[in-house]
């Protein structure tokens, strides 16, 4: 069993129907009402089966994970099953419940630079990586289908996943988190600006981040004698929606919005991530001294990366306090250039094109 999960539009749905159509008998919608009557009796409709089936939006079918548990464990596997779903507290739930030890979870996020190519690379940042968004005929459509998105994900998705928030309220505060974007959390800061909770603000940024709007990066601990940042780093997971909720329309926007580094920063991290699939990603961070962007364990090794949006990155006093500090096995400081260079013992400049190129 596999279990596909990522956020609304992003092309798990097309991704799926190019292993199965959509009008096959083993086919499942549940956004369709008939395959919705269907699923209140789900061991009826399954279990007669074979081959792959593929369940769509599983999570609006709370009944289908005991059920789906009982089907893997038939001998010989009759049926495999491939569920996608836009990630809920109900399908992160059952998944660890009753799919436990039998289901494999795969994350989907829209396109990366190792799909459009690296040529590409400026108008992935630019739009992100939403298929229709990425594809649209020109900037005007993109940043339409964008706030459509947004005002849909508002208005519909988070009630429909399982998330009893206002949109109005929900809207204010993620227009907000993009000042954060690239920046440790300020609960505290954002809730005495909207008046509210610091836990409701809490629970706001956890929704957005089990919905893949956001990504919550941990910092580092380790006792090393040293005043340690705590509080987590927050970023959006798209650039494209990112841009949409600052306002940032076009190219000649972004190239002078005050978050342009924040920007590109987020942007080359969610790149680096998915294209190395780290065992464990953190920043890490002292108080009123040096800070490392990102931190990697990639296969036994300790990667620190530090993102510069500059033409020629230099070497800093922060890079070799983090180098030794964490005992770092190299250190790449990433950029949008085209060449390579070194800067010290195992520090190194590197395109962010060459960091996700295949074996990077």
């Amino acid at each position: 069993m596999v279990a596909l999960i990522g956020p609304r539009q992003c092309g798990k749905t097309t991704l799926a129907r190019q292993i199965l159509p959509l009008n096959h008998a083993n086919y499942f919608d549940l956004e369709d009402p008939v395959v919705t009557g269907l699923m209140e009796n789900p061991m009826t409709a399954l279990e007669g089966l074979r081959g792959l089936v593929v369940v769509d939006e599983a999570q609006r079918a709370p009944r289908l994970f005991p059920v789906l548990r009982v089907l893997a464990d038939r001998p010989g596997n009759p049926a495999t099953f491939l569920i996608l779903g836009s990630a809920s507290p109900e399908l992160s739930r059952q998944s660890a419940e009753s799919l436990a030890g039998r289901v494999e979870i795969i994350e989907m996020q829209g396109f990366d630079m190792g799909e459009t190519g690296t040529g590409q690379a400026d108008l992935l940042w630019q739009r992100g990586g939403f298929p229709r968004a990425f594809l649209a005929a020109n900037d005007a459509d993109s940043i339409d289908w964008r706030k459509n998105f947004i005002r849909t994900f508002l208005d519909r998705d988070l009630g429909a996943l399982g998330f009893g928030m206002l949109p109005a309220v929900m809207g204010r505060f993620w227009t907000m988190l993009a000042h954060y974007h690239a920046q440790v959390w300020n609960g505290s800061e954002i809730a005495a600006s909207m008046g509210i909770a610091p836990n409701t603000a809490r629970a706001y940024l956890d929704a957005l981040e089990q919905t893949f709007m956001i990504r919550r990066l941990l910092p580092w601990q380790a006792n090393l004698g040293k005043r340690l940042v705590k509080t987590p780093k927050i970023y959006f997971r798209d650039s494209g929606i990112f841009h949409a909720l600052s306002g940032i329309r076009s190219p000649a926007d972004l190239l002078t919005h005050p978050k342009l580094g924040a920007s590109w920063e987020g942007f080359a991290l969610e790149e680096i991530l998915r294209s190395h699939q780290p065992d464990d990603a953190y920043f890490y961070a002292v108080h009123s001294a040096c800070e490392l962007d990102l931190l990697m364990f990639l296969h036994g090794r300790k990667v620190g990366v530090e993102f510069k949006r500059a033409d020629a990155p230099t070497l800093t006093r922060s890079m070799q306090t983090a180098l030794a500090d964490l005992e770092l096995d190299e250190l790449w400081v990433v950029y949008p250039g085209q060449r390579s260079y070194p800067l010290g013992n195992k520090i190194s400049v590197r395109p962010l094109a060459e960091c996700i190129a295949p074996g990077g």
